[in-house]
């Protein structure tokens, strides 16, 4: 404790006496290769055809829900309207290197606000018939130069649960596609390979209104608000969030050290950047918001969620920035957050500081360079040029239109 006691008061209200301003400074550019690459810009390195859809996949849906606009999953939104006034956009699909088919498949909500990805399998097969059927690009690669996002749970899985989401798997005939998807975990059929994983849409107006003076000391040490247990669809414990949230609530609830609770303050926000750690454990599925929202108030990110694939990952050095704890060593948690010494914790701090780290995690409205909308065409102009192998012969067929749950073969 000892050791901790002194962290915390090092870090929260600045007892360094050894070092100097000078010597200190607020931010911290990461070195090397994965600084350049967060910094990298897009235009000229590829163009973007959008398909112009009809609005009842896109414009109509929305217009019935505008909820849709604040959810964690309005990236298949933002990012529509970021390529329609975009440099790399192109109107002559003969030059384009991506193709883009803007569907809203998961702007679908409860009263409660809950997502409903049942009608989304029906809604893309819709679309791909529609432009497999108006244009001739689709066919010649059967989607292996054309891209998607899909920012289910479980990406294009198409379900909450995740022992559904895998029996189900990605839809077939997205198969050769590239999915843009906030999902990502290692060795699981919800995450092919190539796949570009982002992160969820958090409101960039409303975090910026919230942001406190960086003068602030960050007096709490470990912070959390969210659910522990998930009554309603998990009532016997131990499934939803693999027990790790549970472990959480069990060891720590009584620990001074942790400021954990399920409510949900109006200070949500203005906590989180009064804290040095902040819980970033799985829930149902292994991302969350609040990765995003640790990154931008500055608070260490402490990753509970084991195999997970980070947004952005060849871009953003998450091992630099966060703490990476396994899900089955919650328990010592405590332990393991004190043990890391002042100078390594004020590292990840300056580091946080970048701005170029937070605008990396961000979609804004107007858009804005090395923001979340450029790292993810700085995902695909990285796997140009297409292999010629994935030009099909006149005729040839790959995927099997027929393949899937009968649900999802009805007219859309």
């Amino acid at each position: 404790m000892g050791k901790c006691f002194w962290a915390f008061l090092f870090i929260a209200f600045g007892f360094a006496p050894s070092i100097t301003a000078e010597h200190n400074p607020r931010t911290e550019r990461i070195s090397g290769s994965a600084g350049d690459v967060l910094e990298d810009d897009p235009v000229g390195r590829l163009k973007v055809y959008v398909y112009e859809l009809p609005s009842k996949y896109n414009k109509k849906i929305l217009q019935k829900d505008p909820r849709c606009l604040s959810h964690m999953f309005a990236a298949e939104i933002f990012m529509h309207r970021f390529l329609l006034s975009s440099a790399v956009r192109t109107l002559n699909p003969e030059e384009a290197d991506w193709f883009y088919t803007p569907i809203y498949a998961t702007c679908d909500l409860t009263p409660t606000g809950l997502p409903l990805p049942f009608k989304s399998p029906r809604m893309v097969r819709s679309a791909i018939q529609l432009i497999s059927s108006s244009w001739p690009y689709w066919n010649r690669t059967e989607g292996a130069d054309h891209f998607f996002v899909v920012p289910h749970d479980f990406g294009a899985c198409f379900h909450y649960q995740e022992e559904k989401a895998i029996e189900r798997g990605i839809l077939p005939i997205l198969q050769r596609a590239t999915l843009v998807q906030t999902f990502g975990q290692r060795n699981h059929v919800c995450l092919k390979e190539g796949s570009i994983t982002i992160p969820p849409y958090a409101p960039p107006q409303k975090m910026q209104a919230r942001q406190i003076p960086p003068e602030t000391p960050r007096s709490i040490f470990v912070y959390f608000r969210g659910l522990f247990y998930d009554v309603n669809n998990d009532p016997e414990g131990g499934y939803y969030a693999r027990g790790a949230r549970a472990a959480v609530w069990e060891n720590f609830k009584n620990n001074l050290l942790f400021d954990i609770s399920t409510e949900h303050p109006t200070t949500y926000y203005e906590d989180m950047q009064r804290a040095i750690f902040c819980l970033c454990p799985l829930g149902w599925a292994p991302w969350s918001p609040r990765l995003v929202e640790a990154v931008v108030f500055g608070c260490i990110p402490v990753i509970i969620a084991d195999d997970i694939v980070l947004p952005f990952a060849d871009a953003i050095p998450w091992e630099e920035i966060g703490v990476f704890v396994a899900e089955e060593d919650v328990p010592k948690l405590d332990t393991i957050l004190t043990s890391i010494p002042p100078e390594v914790i004020l590292r990840k701090q300056r580091l946080l500081a970048n701005p170029s780290m937070k605008r990396a995690m961000l979609f804004p409205q107007p858009a804005l360079p090395g923001d979340a909308f450029h790292q993810i065409l700085n995902g695909l102009a990285r796997k140009l040029p297409h292999q010629k192998s994935i030009y099909l012969k006149p005729g040839k067929k790959i995927l099997n239109w027929t393949a899937g749950p009968v649900g999802d073969l009805k007219p859309w």
